[in-house]
């Protein structure tokens, strides 16, 4: 009875090391997978049996767990903004009509609907932006550009400049004349500002020296129906800093359109602090306005916090989402269900969703795809020593029906 109980301890050896390479097979064959986590077989010996005077014979041996190693995998650059990594123990969400999933494998492009999503069409979540904070709306949901194709226009409401007046020049000698700008000023910039519906109107400025440390400034918009000029006054101090301003930069300026459009109110500021009157050439050190006209969206960018910006065509750089992240307290816990995907079980506890922004989660890298996480020395090694224990195994089998044979001998 005892030898034929070693046989069957032998098949048990067999059957747990044949297991094991298929573990090992498992993670060689998915070595260039993009987020896979290696898997590792654990043995464990079967329930011993008691002889006479207490000892214990073992039974064998069994499978006791196959556990993931989520250990962080390397990273590889690639081309496309929408190839995601994950640096940190996090996992993106994706979802189909059959649930949601968990997956490291951030290989992500917008289909023909503009949603984002993995290579078999499962959609990437996310989060809202509120347009007035630029901060996650908590909101899970599809990453969708549809209502994100174009935005509409801003009419200016401010213009700032920043300029340095030539103090060696003299007044002009003829008086200041907006039908002849030119010879009645020392120097000028223009800009573009924008109406209610995005129509472009170009502003100049003429700058008119009037005495020692003071100016004149004047706006001119040719195609303004009303609110042109705007007239006003610089004033320098001794160290050719800005000092004051005539209207004051919070004073709206009424200026009227011709279309149909919503009148504009424009604060200029002439940069009090910032402009200057040095000895040196007048120039523009900066202008700039805050209207523009409607823009299309030409391309999408995502940052290490996780937000999805959409960059215009009119320059404007738009938060539309942020790629939300999942956590577990015992990831180990995780089922694999194929696809690089993973799916939520009582042993792995429910998901804590978040994103980049949270401290401890994680930080996600653009154009980047995590590589998998095998070892393929470790494996090679581990398929040496799993083959050893299946040959030794097997040669406690044949040693076992020897001994039987000797038994059956006896009888000869």
């Amino acid at each position: 009875m005892s030898i034929t109980s070693a046989m069957y301890t032998g098949i048990s050896g067999l059957s747990a090391n044949g297991e094991a390479m298929s573990v090992i097979g498992n993670n060689i064959s998915n070595i260039n997978t993009t987020g896979f986590k290696s898997g590792r077989m654990l043995f464990s010996d079967v329930l011993s049996s008691t002889i006479s005077g207490g000892s214990q014979i073992g039974r064998g041996v069994q499978i006791q767990a196959v556990q993931n190693n989520f250990s962080q995998g390397s990273f590889e650059s690639t081309q496309s903004s929408t190839d995601l990594a994950i640096q940190g123990n996090s996992f993106f969400m994706v979802q189909n009509d059959s649930g949601r999933y968990y997956t490291r494998a951030g290989a992500f492009n917008f289909d023909k609907d503009n949603i984002l999503v993995n290579p078999d069409g499962y959609q990437v979540l996310g989060y809202g932006i509120v347009p007035s904070s630029g901060q996650s709306d908590g909101v899970l949901q599809p990453i969708d550009l549809t209502s994100f194709a174009t935005t509409p226009p801003k009419q200016t409401t401010a213009v700032n400049m920043v300029v340095n007046l030539d103090s060696t020049q003299t007044t002009p000698t003829l008086a200041w004349d907006p039908t002849n700008p030119v010879a009645t000023s020392n120097f000028s910039s223009s800009m573009s500002v924008y109406d209610s519906q995005g129509n472009a109107h170009t502003a100049t400025v003429y700058y008119r020296k009037t005495g020692a440390n003071a100016w004149d400034w004047h706006v001119l918009i040719p195609d303004a129906t009303a609110g042109s000029p705007i007239d006003g006054t610089l004033t320098f101090d001794a160290t050719g800093a800005l000092t004051g301003q005539t209207p004051a930069s919070s004073a709206a300026q009424a200026i009227t359109f011709p279309g149909g459009v919503a009148a504009s109110n424009i604060t200029f500021d002439m940069g009090v602090n910032s402009s200057t009157q040095y000895a040196s050439a007048s120039s523009v050190s900066s202008q700039s306005q805050d209207g523009y006209y409607q823009g299309t969206l030409t391309k999408v960018t995502i940052d290490d916090k996780g937000f999805v910006n959409g960059v215009y065509s009119n320059g404007q750089l738009q938060k539309l989402y942020q790629v939300a992240l999942a956590s577990f307290s015992s990831p180990d816990g995780l089922s694999k269900v194929g696809g690089t995907l993973f799916e939520e079980t009582l042993d792995s506890g429910q998901p804590l969703v978040a994103s980049a922004s949270t401290p401890g989660v994680g930080k996600i890298l653009s154009n980047s795809l995590e590589q998998s996480n095998v070892d393929m020395a470790s494996e090679f090694v581990k398929m040496i020593t799993t083959q050893r224990g299946y040959s030794a195994n097997s040669k406690t089998i044949t040693t076992a029906d020897e001994m039987l044979q000797e038994v059956l001998n006896l009888k000869r």
